[in-house]
């Protein structure tokens, strides 16, 4: 398998930022990824994939990474001609841009490739545009299936669905999912709240964090309630940003300068895999994903040193540790709450404060994730660096069937040397 790289990473800050168009995120993002692979500008890109769920909403569809880059194009800043490929799947769509990216340059049809996701959910005057974005990522042509489902499974929960308008369903099905881990394992809301507040406190040491303040387990406990077990603080945030990589082939990265390829980080491996309707103590599709990333980097989930995992709520890292193999199954309660996935821990899991406090713009996401991540390898996350930090892993999951997501992406890096 060919080797590919990533040369630079970079991430916006995360928020709601009303004043900021999706083209002002894209030119960030861009400026940011270039300036951070020690390019001055983007001669030599031979292919771009462009994340993005929401532009719809303000009646932009089809061509939306085309029309984000029209102006870097015009300014000659960004390359003419080149192939742009729009993804869009839900959460998880940056983290399928970076694969579509990955595979230009395995094929061999590109020498280098740059990743996007740009993302605006917070509309201040126009709530029914965040609402909408959310609604694409569950079937809307037979809602019938999935509240039936959701229905039973609320039964066998203990808990009834009872979907609210200050929320999104989703909070609803990560509420039942935890629920049943609580019934069945044993799992408890302190043990949800240990992790958003082990998060919400090293959030305070990322600048382009949403949120970046700490919090007390008692403090996540005694925060608005949203759907029960769950509070505010145990779940993500509405907010804006973007977050671009920039790949590159092994024989590319052999002509940048040595201070380039000693900062590059290989792609060691990836997964990929769709959701279903599955029962509740099934397997999720995250377990398949890590399961073939794994394979393909000669890794196991000993081998990790870091993680960036999807707690778009808190009890998703409890339930993400499990399924990446990190602890047994209805393990996870007790191994987050005992400090595994902290800083110092076994596998410190989401240094960048996760999604509950660095924020969730969702086509953004995956690629912030890489670019904690990349970070990390490299030795340059300061106050939230894992010492010696040499394989990394992430895991971005979107949009939902059932209890699984409907699309899931596993990315494994390794660091020089």
């Amino acid at each position: 398998m060919p080797r590919v790289y990533v040369a630079g990473a970079f991430s916006t800050a995360f928020g709601k930022r009303a004043d900021d168009s999706l083209k002002d995120l894209t030119r960030e993002a861009y400026t940011g990824v270039l300036a951070d692979a020690g390019m001055d500008g983007g001669d030599g890109i031979d292919s771009a994939w462009f994340g993005n769920c929401g532009m719809w909403v303000d009646g932009q569809g089809s061509i939306r990474g085309q029309v984000c880059l029209t102006p870097l194009i015009s300014e000659g800043r960004f390359p003419e001609r080149i192939p742009v490929t729009n993804v869009e799947a839900g959460c998880a769509t940056a983290s399928l841009a970076f694969t579509g990216a990955w595979k230009d340059i395995a094929a061999g049809i590109a020498e280098t490739a740059i990743a996007f996701g740009v993302e605006k959910t917070w509309y201040p005057e126009h709530a029914e545009r965040t609402a909408a974005i959310f609604d694409g990522g569950i079937d809307q042509y037979d809602p019938g299936e999935w509240r039936q489902y959701y229905a039973d499974a609320g039964s066998e929960a203990g808990i009834p669905f009872e979907p609210g308008d200050n929320r999104t369903v989703f909070m609803d099905t990560y509420a039942m999912q935890a629920a049943y881990h609580m019934q069945r394992y044993g799992t408890t809301r302190e043990q949800i709240a240990a992790g958003a507040a082990k998060n919400h406190t090293i959030a305070q040491h990322n600048p382009r964090a949403q949120y970046r303040f700490p919090l007390t387990v008692e403090e996540v406990l005694n925060d608005r309630p949203v759907s029960w077990p769950l509070t505010r603080a145990m779940c993500a945030p509405i907010g804006d940003g973007a977050a671009a990589a920039l790949l590159v082939s092994e024989r590319r990265l052999q002509g940048l300068p040595q201070h380039v390829r000693e900062r590059a980080v290989l792609v060691a491996g990836f997964g990929q895999s769709s959701g279903k309707y599955r029962a509740l103590d099934e397997d999720g599709l995250s377990k398949l994903a890590a399961e073939r990333a794994y394979a393909m980097a000669g890794v196991g989930p000993r081998d990790i040193d870091v993680a960036e995992v999807h707690d778009a709520t808190s009890f998703s890292e409890i339930y993400q540790a499990e399924m990446l193999g990190f602890c047994g199954r209805g393990e996870g309660g007790p191994f987050v709450a005992g400090g595994a996935t902290s800083l110092g821990g076994d596998i410190p899991i989401n240094t960048s404060g996760g999604l509950v406090s660095k924020g969730h713009p969702v086509g953004a996401t995956g690629l912030s994730m890489i670019s904690e991540l990349t970070e990390q390898l490299r030795g340059e996350a300061g106050e939230r660096q894992v010492p010696g930090a040499r394989v990394a892993l992430a895991e971005n999951g979107g949009g939902v069937v059932g209890f699984d997501e409907a699309a899931c992406s596993v990315v494994i890096l390794r660091g020089a040397g």
